[in-house]
């Protein structure tokens, strides 16, 4: 594991699909540990345990959703939550204990539903102790070769009208680091400024409703430095 704030460690790099990459991260707190996202690598639960386990684990949305959910609750006695709308398929590999409805705050994290990649998605804001503010996004918008990105999973109930809908709700929260749970590329997370968020968050929106191709659309997109 990778500590990268005070007070959140990234897990090591997985491979879920060719060409995408994904990361779990542990906020670590006094009143319980929450696992953000999912990591199937065993070898890290040794290192969680060391900065005290994990008190709960929220889900973003069912793609995160696989055989290592039952193995930490097993480990750490985690409370696992997702939206109700995605519990039916993450229930498949370990039992959801809490589910998310509407925007509210739970266990000290503000829960923002933001249906459009799938139509229980969810994106979770941390205002840290430490002074910065961190969006964890899901794949509502993800990172892609240095930019960002975001589609529909239509298998799930994918919307493009609830997608730019949840993007605009996203575009005035001034996150200081966004990170998405997977991507494309070696650029898990960036930091942001206020303007830059916002800018980031139209130019998404118009290429959701450009009909020019995607892989053309990636040639022109601006892009600015970002960190892994």
């Amino acid at each position: 594991m990778k500590q990268i704030f005070p007070d959140l460690w990234q897990t090591r790099a997985e491979h879920p699909f060719a060409g995408v990459t994904s990361h779990a991260y542990l906020l670590v707190r006094d009143t319980g540990n929450i696992l953000l996202y999912s990591s199937g690598l065993r070898e890290e639960y040794q290192h969680i345990k060391e900065l005290g386990g994990v008190a709960h684990q929220y889900l973003s949305h069912r793609d995160e959703a696989g055989p290592a959910l039952a193995e930490i609750k097993e480990q750490f006695s985690a409370k696992l939550w997702c939206h109700r709308l995605e519990e039916p398929s993450i229930s498949k590999f370990a039992r959801v204990d809490n589910q998310f409805d509407k925007r509210e705050v739970v266990n000290g994290i503000e829960v923002i539903p933001t249906p459009g990649h799938t139509d229980g998605s969810v994106c979770f804001v941390v205002r840290s102790v430490h002074g910065k503010t961190y969006l964890f996004t899901g794949d509502t918008i993800y990172q892609e070769n240095g930019a960002w990105e975001a589609r529909v999973t239509g298998y799930a109930g994918g919307s493009k009208s609830d997608l730019k809908s949840s993007l605009m709700l996203l575009r005035d929260l001034g996150p200081a680091v966004v990170f998405s749970s997977a991507s494309v590329g070696d650029v898990p997370f960036e930091e942001v400024t206020a303007a830059e968020w916002q800018s980031d968050i139209d130019n998404v929106v118009r290429t959701l409703s450009s009909p020019i191709p995607r892989v053309l659309r990636s040639l022109i997109k601006p892009s600015r430095k970002t960190q892994d």
